[in-house]
């Protein structure tokens, strides 16, 4: 069974920095692409980032290019999402998914974590 936790979430003011980490366990890393989602309140859960297997290729939301960077360790099984000069706007649930591509549609995505709350203060 896969199981993927994710931690490092807060409250932090605009302007500031998280990095989110996403453990996986069950199976290696490198057998999954990795994406980032976000859901918040009353709103659509949606792509923020996805990375290939083996990190050639990343992918962002517009909203989040430039700021957030994903990244991974297939040695300690483990991936990343810094986020950079967050805003008001980017506070919400943050999820990370494994799945065999690097899609940006959600539901392409077999495996989830439990989430972790981002909130980022005016």
């Amino acid at each position: 069974q896969v199981q993927l936790v994710e931690s490092g979430g807060g409250l932090v003011q605009a302007g500031g920095s998280l990095r989110l980490s996403c453990t996986v366990s069950g199976r290696t890393l490198s057998s999954y692409a990795m994406g980032w989602f976000r859901q918040a309140p009353g709103k659509e859960r949606e792509f923020v980032a996805c990375v290939s297997r083996n990190s050639g290729y990343t992918n962002y939301a517009d909203s989040v290019k430039g700021r957030f960077t994903i990244s991974r360790d297939n040695a300690k099984n483990t991936v990343y999402l810094q986020m950079n000069s967050l805003k008001p706007e980017d506070t919400a649930v943050y999820y990370c998914a494994a799945s065999s591509s690097t899609y940006t549609f959600w539901r392409a995505y077999d495996y989830w974590g439990q989430g972790t709350q981002v909130t980022v203060s005016s």
